[in-house]
């Protein structure tokens, strides 16, 4: 691994970013103005502070797992990623990149959100506001590394964008958001045990709802990180060298 390979690929992403100022827009803007709403379509503070947590731990997510899918895509089809992989830079180095560019940007992302949460709107937060950046921010890579992952399976846009239901919606489907895990029918709660998003949001429900630092959050911090490096691997070990 080189680290400068992998912070000059984050120099280039960042760089690229700060010319789009739509796509810097909607990473920003989408989730803030959907919290906005889903607070307003409540109208009832009790029942946003019980879901408007853990709807902070999927909205992160599902963004920058498209953003991420698809800005991958962009960059091999205008074949700058078939010229890269032809240079020393190992497929890891260039995945790292990406991921530490699009950590940035979700930083930002999460820190706007946040802020516009826990003052405007009124969330009510039994925890740590620290643990509640960490928890939202490691959902957010989480989303970048399985989007760069997912990237691998599709050869356009149009494609990545089609992942989305396929590896996000069953799991915002198992994840509790709908239905608490533990009154699913069994089989459907053992593969929600299985699925990372489970897991991004039991950690901000502990979060918002223990004032301590549990060993259920502990555990569901290490599950989301450990996620996220392995689906940065399987995307190093997919990553093609051609383009088809």
């Amino acid at each position: 691994m080189s680290v400068s390979v992998t912070l000059a690929t984050m120099r280039r992403i960042l760089g690229q970013l700060r010319h789009d100022h739509r796509t810097v827009g909607l990473i920003v803007g989408v989730p803030t103005v959907l919290m906005i709403l889903l607070r307003y379509v409540f109208d009832d503070p009790a029942l946003f502070d019980r879901v408007g947590p853990m709807l902070l731990g999927v909205f992160p997510f599902v963004i920058m797992f498209t953003v991420a899918g698809v800005g991958t895509l962009r960059e091999r089809a205008s074949g700058t990623l078939e010229r890269l992989m032809t240079l020393p830079p190992g497929r890891l180095d260039l995945l790292l990149g990406y991921a530490l560019a699009f950590g940035l940007v979700a930083l930002v992302q999460v820190g706007v959100v946040l802020t516009i949460s826990l003052t405007w709107l009124g969330l009510d937060l039994s925890g740590s506001v620290v643990m509640l950046v960490v928890a939202a921010l490691l959902n957010a890579l989480l989303g970048v590394a399985l989007g760069l992952f997912a990237s691998a399976f599709a050869r356009t846009e149009f494609q990545a964008v089609q992942l989305l239901p396929a590896f996000v919606l069953p799991q915002a489907l198992l994840c509790g958001l709908f239905v608490p895990r533990d009154r699913m029918a069994g089989w459907l709660e053992a593969i929600s045990n299985a699925l990372p998003l489970s897991y991004a949001v039991e950690a901000m429900q502990q979060v918002t709802r223990e004032s301590g630092v549990t060993g259920t959050l502990v555990r569901d911090i290490v599950v989301i990180a450990g996620c996220a490096v392995l689906a940065l691997g399987l995307g190093a070990a997919t990553l093609r060298r051609r383009t088809p």
